[in-house]
């Protein structure tokens, strides 16, 4: 089952933190991924740019919004996401605290199981 595991933290802590902070947390995150890339269950991991570069369209009455910046105003913002192949949610939830435990902060983790859609195939 694929999933995609969603990292929620403070923004403004973790956009502040030193050189020698990024790497020494990026050290620690990228030593718990290791063994499950290497088990070939790791997909695309990525750290997402600040929430003041986003832009969200959303529905209007006649035609889309277009807003600069997040939808909502939140302590915590989607910073991170990683993609990962496991068998069962209990193994994704091992994940996510391994990960958690390594990353400084009130960092959560949300799992969502996914399809991958593709055109003219059914999700299974």
């Amino acid at each position: 089952m694929l999933y995609a595991i969603l990292c929620y933290a403070n923004e403004e802590t973790v956009f502040s933190w030193s050189k020698e902070e990024e790497d020494a947390v990026m050290a620690k995150l990228h030593a718990v991924q290791a063994p499950v890339a290497q088990a070939g269950r790791l997909g695309p991991t990525g750290r997402l740019m600040p929430t003041t570069a986003a832009t969200t369209v959303r529905k209007g009455k006649e035609e889309p919004l277009v807003l600069d910046g997040p939808f909502a105003e939140t302590k915590e913002a989607l910073l991170g996401f990683y993609v990962v192949d496991f068998e069962t949610l209990d193994e994704a939830i091992a994940f996510s605290k391994e990960l958690s435990a390594v990353n400084p902060g009130s960092t959560s983790y949300e799992i969502r199981p996914f399809y991958v859609f593709r055109p003219g195939e059914a999700s299974t």
